[in-house]
């Protein structure tokens, strides 16, 4: 399997062909952002795609429109925090799942600490607006764009993000 950018694939390209969807929908990634898909991870039959910061609206568009694709729901989006030490510190996951074709598509977004934003996908999937919410919320991520950012779970005193690893135990 070859792709524009650095891949990490722990798996033949015969297995990937038995995870539904998965080559047909790299593939057309490949040829619509071969320059904002930055890896592509497969593992335990499971399709990761790592997409630039600034291209995951119009990639997120691109496969909720595509008629071949139709990722038409956004089933999850969640943030991480990979450390202290790692970087970029956090990723956004967003978990793509097509309906009509039966299958499912991870995507990640990597997100530096010092610069912790990535554009909102409300416009794309309206189920994001309260993810992206509570992403902010406990994460401390902001979505640019968002028609309403603002907690959703912890009181609006609440200082600090408490997912995030170094959010202390007992509060502040």
């Amino acid at each position: 399997m070859s792709g524009t950018g650095a891949e990490t694939v722990d798996t033949t390209a015969g297995e990937l062909a038995l995870i539904k969807g998965a080559a047909d929908t790299l593939t057309h990634l490949r040829q619509r952002f071969q320059d904002a898909i930055e890896q592509v991870v497969v593992q335990h039959g499971e399709v990761t795609v790592y997409v630039a910061r600034e291209a995951i609206v119009d990639v997120a568009r691109y496969l909720r429109d595509e008629p071949k694709l139709l990722f038409n729901l956004l089933s999850d989006l969640c943030g991480v925090d990979r450390g202290l030490e790692a970087d970029p510190r956090f990723e956004v996951v967003y978990h793509l799942f097509s309906i009509p074709h039966g299958y499912r598509l991870r995507l990640k977004v990597r997100v530096p600490e010092h610069d912790c934003e990535v554009p909102t996908l409300v416009g794309v999937y309206p189920t994001a607006e309260w993810h992206e919410r509570e992403t902010f919320d406990l994460m401390g991520i902001r979505f640019r764009n968002h028609p309403d950012l603002r907690k959703i779970l912890t009181p609006d005193d609440l200082e600090g993000h408490p997912l995030r690893k170094d959010f202390p135990l007992q509060g502040y």
